[in-house]
């Protein structure tokens, strides 16, 4: 352990002086497998991951369905309650972050505290999670923007054409600088932002027949069956904070970018949906909100508007909707890349996929992986619709809640793995003393994680519309458990037969330092 740490002591030094010879980040294995460094500042990297959130969709999508199908009034306290929880786990997920900068995030941290093995089987399910959430918001999206084409130009176009459209386009701004990439998603992100608060404003200044009630609040309204279910929904709307760490190797100071960055996206995240579902609440009434959902589902918030800032933002908020989902998709789209990227460059995934492209640093193999795979999937969902375009059914809505539920799994399966990493990354270090409040915390966070993925795999029925007898209750939360065991079982077989391929799993650059450290002593 000793001579470990030591070593990558001396292999980290060795980065920073190179990177403050002005060469970036240099590898053993040559500048080709290494992200191109200094491309994001904190706001660059913090609109790259809020616009994985998905403000609008969340708030015209995810808040009306909780409430429709959950009949859980008090969705807005859940928001703070998750955004605690959020902020627990990452105070230890930020700490490990100034210890560890590998675009392999999840696995990597993994690695750190529970070694290669189960690093390999987080890479696993890291790798299908992210893919999975990326995917599933084509089917909304293609859906989408068929409505468009019907209500506006009068033309009946198949969802699986705007949608097969979007992945080449998303994966041809793949291979674009990722500074690029920021400015796009910024510009969305911003937009979308703002028409939310307008009509937040409005809800409170119009409210329903109860008033600025904050009942929403009240610890009463989380009682009930439905309230774990609920929890699912509600964690699902965080997603996309915990990818700051994936972009740490292309930041100039990623021991400070990237903790400040999680933060500051748990608190807007937490802050913004919680007034916003409390806005939805004030405008239904408190008491009329569950009944009205369930009547307008995912038009709750477009027939809310309506009423109070007329047609033409109505509009406009249909069609900054889909430009929302837009920007996920390419959000979850640079994870997906940059996590096939890390995997290959530490022989999880073909080597191939460990190299950057041109001059744009970016990881073009990964960002090609990631693009065949999501046309592969709606192409699939494409071949099996017989419904009448426009029809918002079997494959549309379950590609959506298929994928996205399975993605929402595996990455609060992940977040409890980490939080258990970090507890023993440092308490095998010595240094639980001087991290015991952060420890603490990891182990609370951990443990509230483990419950809601108890109670995700617990009502998978619910969440992806099925019967309580349905397959589907097994079949698809056991994507992320065969993701997991073939993960493993490839770190078991590295162990093995490439035990030195094994131990360089979750180093990323570091492992090349190494290499040639090794080859100086010899």
């Amino acid at each position: 352990m000793t001579t470990g740490s030591s070593h990558t002591s001396s292999a980290s030094s060795t980065s920073r002086q190179t990177a403050a010879d002005g060469g970036g980040i240099s590898t053993f294995k040559g500048q080709d497998r290494a992200l191109r460094s200094d491309r994001l500042g904190t706001g660059g990297l913090l609109l790259s991951v809020l616009a994985a959130t998905a403000p609008l969709m969340v708030v015209a999508g995810v808040m009306p369905t909780t409430f429709a199908v959950m009949g859980i009034v008090g969705q807005p306290l859940l928001f703070v309650l998750l955004g605690i929880v959020l902020v627990l786990f990452s105070v230890g997920y930020a700490e490990m972050s100034r210890h560890v900068h590998n675009a392999g995030a999840f696995y990597a941290y993994i690695s750190r505290g529970l070694g290669g093995t189960a690093g390999s089987g987080a890479a696993a399910v890291a790798l299908v999670a992210y893919n999975a959430l990326q995917i599933g918001i084509y089917g909304i999206f293609g859906f989408e923007v068929s409505g468009l084409f019907a209500t506006y130009l009068e033309v009946e176009v198949a969802w699986w054409i705007p949608a097969l459209i979007a992945a080449l386009v998303v994966g041809a701004l793949g291979w674009l600088k990722i500074d690029v990439n920021a400015r796009v998603l910024g510009v969305l992100l911003v937009i979308e932002v703002a028409l939310v608060v307008i009509f937040d404003i409005a809800a409170v200044a119009d409210p329903a027949k109860e008033g600025l009630s904050l009942h929403a609040f009240n610890p009463d309204t989380l009682s009930g069956a439905g309230l774990g279910t609920a929890l699912c929904f509600c964690i699902a709307a965080f997603l996309g904070f915990e990818q700051a760490p994936v972009y740490a190797e292309e930041t100039s100071r990623p021991h400070i970018l990237v903790p400040r960055v999680m933060f500051l996206a748990i608190g807007f995240v937490a802050v913004f949906f919680a007034i916003s579902s409390w806005a939805l609440t004030v405008a239904a009434g408190p008491s009329a909100i569950v009944g009205t959902s369930q009547k307008q589902s995912a038009g709750l918030l477009f027939f809310l508007t309506e009423e109070r800032l007329g047609g033409t933002f109505t509009d406009v908020l249909h069609v900054l909707f889909v430009t929302g989902m837009f920007a996920a998709m390419l959000s979850f789209h640079n994870v997906v890349a940059r996590y096939a990227f890390a995997m290959g460059r530490e022989g999880l995934l073909p080597s191939v996929f460990g190299r950057t492209t041109g001059a744009s640093g970016a990881p073009g193999t990964g960002s090609l992986l990631q693009t065949v795979i999501a046309v592969v999937v709606v192409g699939a969902f494409a071949v099996a619709d017989d419904k009448p375009t426009g029809d918002p059914t079997a494959p549309v809505l379950h590609l959506f809640t298929w994928m996205g539920n399975v993605g929402a799994l595996g990455v609060i399966v992940l977040m409890a793995a980490a939080s258990l990493s970090v507890v023993v990354f440092f308490a095998r270090r010595g240094a639980a003393g001087a991290q015991a409040w952060r420890l603490v915390a990891s182990v609370i966070a951990g443990v509230s994680l483990l419950v809601i993925a108890v109670y995700t795999v617990k009502d998978f029925d619910v969440l992806v519309g099925a019967g309580p007898d349905s397959s589907l209750s097994w079949v698809l939360p056991g994507i992320i458990v065969l993701a997991a065991v073939a993960g493993i079982l490839q770190g078991l077989f590295l162990r093995a037969r490439k035990p030195e391929a094994h131990a360089r799993i979750g180093l990323g650059n570091e492992a090349f330092q190494l290499e040639k450290a090794a080859e100086e002593d010899a």
